[in-house]
């Protein structure tokens, strides 16, 4: 499978404690977890049914602790990298070879999101992808809608669609080709104090089961199941403080 450049192509998850992690989401989500030994720095890869879901590696940064980070696909990561700097972002790792398996780069959006590049070689990203159990969804919170949307496209080169939603909101779809690839949305200054990021969801085939799983499995509420367009979803933080978020995802929603 190979992900056109600015497709979210892999998430991983950064944790201050890879044990506790791979406990938490094996028995949500159904995930095993296969350790690449101590050359790849403890990273494990996360699988649905034999196929390749995520990842997971010791958290690296204190200020952030545990979190989930998304990848874009890149057919060049250093250019990428170039073009992050030339236009208001940050170079947080520069690109580096991750043995065989492909090229890589950290950076920070102009509004202080980060976010990955990924320039495939034996590992492409996802091997199972939007189905209960896997990544089906992956959207930016931004303190500067108008600013994240000029920096995606001159970077990735993706393109931006606005769809109006319920109470006047408009929430931005970043496309390739013409397809929705991820979305973006402001943050509104009533909710809860955060900063931009990138959240990740995960299909599930019941939100409110799911939910109440995941609360018995020592997570946190971020904000309980609702309805949406696209699905009834909630979001939550891990045991380990990481945000993410599951949906059950409506069948009939078309964007």
């Amino acid at each position: 499978m190979r992900y056109a450049q600015g497709t979210p192509n892999w998430v991983d998850l950064g944790s201050t404690d890879v044990d506790g992690s791979v406990a938490f989401y094996s028995r949500l989500f159904g995930w095993t977890a296969d350790d690449l030994g101590p050359e790849a720095g403890g990273y494990r890869i996360f699988r649905k049914d034999g196929r390749q879901v995520a990842g997971l590696g010791p958290a690296t940064d204190p200020e952030r602790g545990s979190s989930w980070s998304t990848y874009f696909a890149a057919g060049d990561v250093d250019d990428i990298a170039r073009k992050v700097e030339e236009h208001g972002g940050q170079v947080v790792a520069p690109a580096m070879d991750v043995m065989d398996q492909g090229r890589m780069a950290v950076f920070l959006d102009p509004t202080g999101a980060f976010f990955s590049g990924w320039q495939p070689n034996r590992h492409e990203g996802f091997e199972l992808a939007n189905e209960p159990g896997s990544v089906t969804w992956n959207e930016l919170m931004t303190s500067d809608l108008d600013a994240s949307k000029v920096f995606y496209q001159e970077v990735f080169g993706l393109d931006e669609r606005d769809v109006a939603m319920a109470e006047g909101m408009t929430y931005t779809l970043l496309e390739v080709d013409g397809r929705a690839v991820a979305g973006a949305m402001p943050i509104d200054p009533a909710w809860r104090p955060m900063s931009s990021h990138w959240s990740v969801y995960f299909a599930v085939d019941d939100c409110d089961s799911s939910f109440a799983q995941a609360l018995e499995l020592g997570a946190n509420k971020v904000m309980p199941p609702e309805n949406s367009p696209a699905g009834r979803f909630a979001i939550l933080s891990d045991p380990q403080g990481a945000g993410f978020s599951i949906i059950r995802n409506n069948p009939d929603f078309s964007i």
